[in-house]
């Protein structure tokens, strides 16, 4: 299906791969491994035709359809879930429109014996075969399976794309690749922002994709459970077998022994007729056995060892102090933006010495309780910090903070102390950037660079309690395994949010899963939790068929017109909503303005008098809220 021969690609004179060559077939599921920075994304860019190689050809079969799952998206404003995801099926809707474009004027026309009349039934018929052939009658029930699938609601597909999150964006990027039945999938870090039952999901979906997958990720775990072949990228060459990584892994250090021991008996048999040339060189009479057993040396094809890069981070959390036996304490605390309610009432009681995952679907709150923690945002409740409580935090979007105009030595120095100023060159060194690399800007870091540069600064501050959300996005398979090391070491408090099942793997003693606004503890790590999870699964599931009948079969009722009226409401009621979140923040933020300083604003007639035209339209929002939200229910 796709032949790689001879591809070389460089930057600044350093070759990422050079000359490499592979071939790929219908049923390869490809998990294309190695070190960030090695030059997976660029393999992925070129297969896709995205950018062109220095050298090297790829040769294709004919009309072979590519997809690739790109890390930047962009989808125009304006569309519904459903909508975008209805983009994957461009031939379709054509087919659709024509159809539906006959249609209107069959029912206007009256001239039925003319020719043209005639015609249209011609072309309806054409049209209407084709639209079977290209599963027309199917789209709607396989777009809706899919999204399902990765984690939406019914109730969600009527939303504005807009309103969601960037990781629920790639979710319907990718729904869409799903539903194109591409020949060739190329996915870049496809779970990166699923949560464990999305992933899983995908697994089974994957494991029986018809075509050719490339997937560039670093979950072990998901590499293992859908891959049958790995090809990793290592030190300008690349390593191919038919194994899934664990196996590829076992594999690869078996040959290189293999080739250690090879090489050992080869450089001996070398070095005795080394001796023996010596030795026959001094005799006149042996000077023609000297001169054969040298042309014979000239033969020999060294053996060579595959080079292994094995540089890895070098990582560790010392604990700053003890702190007291309660770390965190929280009470009834409740988080809603707008009218969507999070967090419910939650009570949480963090022990010093805890390991901590908070695990879940996207959406549920995990982060937003995070943020709360770190009085990041505004909340409902009360949580307070235990004595001598240092926090490390490491956001979800951490990388994203970093400033990508400065240096990385000179984001550790702005971030330094006096006390540590003197070690930032040391601490780049320990994470991986040596030398001049200190010297380059941010913003040509790839993912995992920045996540690692990131780590590093957060070891500037003192710790004894670390929150870490999602930190091993982006990360190479090696760093997270470091990452993980310096984790289980670490002897202070850890509450970990993260979806990698395999980092997850003995790093917690209690779990607690986000659902419907609550909290519940498993007193367990996370194969506990999925044991117990699975059970509850498989009487949820069965209890949602069991409930998605009736509406299905109700739905093909409505008409039309009333369809686009429920897209209308949703879209207006999410805007609505959107506007009174950021009128409570501006609210919030004049209240604390006027607690801080009252002297200094009392006597500011424009300022009361936009607090005041703030509050009013907050009650205008919240009554056209009302009215929307009840039309809606009506219809």
């Amino acid at each position: 299906m796709l032949n790689i021969h001879n591809l070389s690609v460089s930057f600044g004179g350093t070759y990422l791969f050079e000359e490499v060559t592979f071939r790929l077939g219908s049923g390869d599921r490809v998990g294309l491994v190695g070190k960030n920075g090695a030059g997976k994304s660029t393999m992925l860019k070129i297969l896709s035709g995205d950018i062109a190689p220095d050298s090297g050809v790829i040769a294709t079969e004919k009309e072979v359809k590519i997809g690739f799952l790109r890390q930047d998206i962009d989808f125009v404003k304006g569309r519904t879930v459903l909508e975008e995801a209805y983009q994957a099926f461009v031939e379709i809707k054509d087919v659709e429109g024509k159809i539906d474009r006959i249609n209107h004027q069959l029912a206007t026309r009256t001239d039925y014996e003319s020719e043209g009349y005639s015609k249209l039934i011609e072309d309806l018929s054409d049209h209407t075969h084709h639209y079977e052939i290209l599963g027309g009658y199917n789209y709607v029930g396989d777009t809706e399976k899919i999204l399902l699938g990765l984690g939406f609601k019914r109730e969600d597909f009527d939303k504005a794309t807009d309103t969601f999150s960037g990781g629920w964006r790639m979710r319907i990027e990718l729904a869409k690749l799903l539903l194109q039945y591409n020949d060739v999938l190329l996915l870049d870090e496809p779970t990166n922002h699923l949560d464990i039952e999305s992933i899983i999901w995908l697994e089974s979906f994957l494991r029986t994709y018809p075509g050719v997958v490339i997937i560039v990720s670093h979950d072990k775990m998901f590499l293992d459970n859908v891959t049958n072949r790995t090809i990793e990228i290592s030190l300008g060459k690349i390593y191919d077998f038919n194994k899934p990584y664990t196996q590829y892994l076992d594999l690869r250090h078996e040959i290189r022994e293999k080739q250690l021991a090879t090489q050992k008996n080869q450089e001996k048999k070398i070095e005795q007729t080394e001796k023996l040339i010596e030795k026959f060189r001094a005799k006149a009479s042996k000077a023609s056995m000297a001169q054969s057993l040298i042309k014979k040396l000239d033969k020999v094809e060294r053996i060579e060892v595959d080079e292994d890069d094995n540089s890895v981070m070098n990582i560790s959390f010392p604990v700053s102090m003890t702190p007291g036996r309660v770390v965190v304490e929280a009470e009834h605390v409740t988080k809603k933006y707008g009218e969507k309610t999070i967090l419910k009432d939650i009570d949480l009681l963090v022990e010093r010495g805890s390991k901590i995952a908070f695990v879940g679907q996207n959406g549920q709150g995990k982060s937003t309780l995070i943020k709360a923690i770190t009085k990041d945002i505004d909340y409902a409740g009360v949580i307070k910090l235990g004595h001598n409580v240092q926090l490390g935090y490491f956001a979800q979007n951490q990388a994203e903070y970093l400033d990508g105009e400065i240096t990385l030595l000179e984001t550790m120095e702005n971030a330094a102390t006096d006390t540590n100023r003197s070690k930032v060159r040391d601490m780049l060194g320990a994470f991986l950037f040596r030398g001049d690399d200190v010297e380059k800007k941010v913003k040509v870091l790839s993912g995992g660079e920045r996540n690692r540069l990131a780590l590093c600064k957060l070891l500037l501050q003192p710790i004894n309690v670390l929150v870490m959300d999602e930190p091993t996005n982006h990360l190479d398979i090696k760093s997270k395994n470091v990452l993980k090391a310096a984790l289980q070491k670490f002897e202070g408090t850890l509450l970990l949010v993260s979806h990698d099942r395999d980092f997850l793997q003995g790093m917690s003693n209690i779990v607690y899963e986000f659902k419907d606004q609550k909290i519940r503890e498993y007193l367990g790590d996370i194969n506990f939790y999925l044991e117990q999870r699975n059970m509850q699964n498989m009487r949820e599931v069965e209890k949602r068929d069991v409930v998605k009948e009736q509406p299905k079969a109700a739905k093909q009722q409505v008409s039309y017109e009333d369809q686009k009226k429920n897209k209308t409401l949703q879209n207006r009621l999410s805007k609505i909503e959107s506007q009174i979140q950021e009128l409570e923040k501006q609210i919030q933020k004049d209240d604390r303005s006027l607690a801080e300083h009252p002297e200094k604003l009392t006597g500011d007639a424009s300022f009361f008098s936009a607090y005041e035209k703030k509050k009013k339209d907050l009650d205008s929002l919240m009554a056209e809220w009302e009215i929307v939200q009840e039309d809606l229910e009506k219809a």
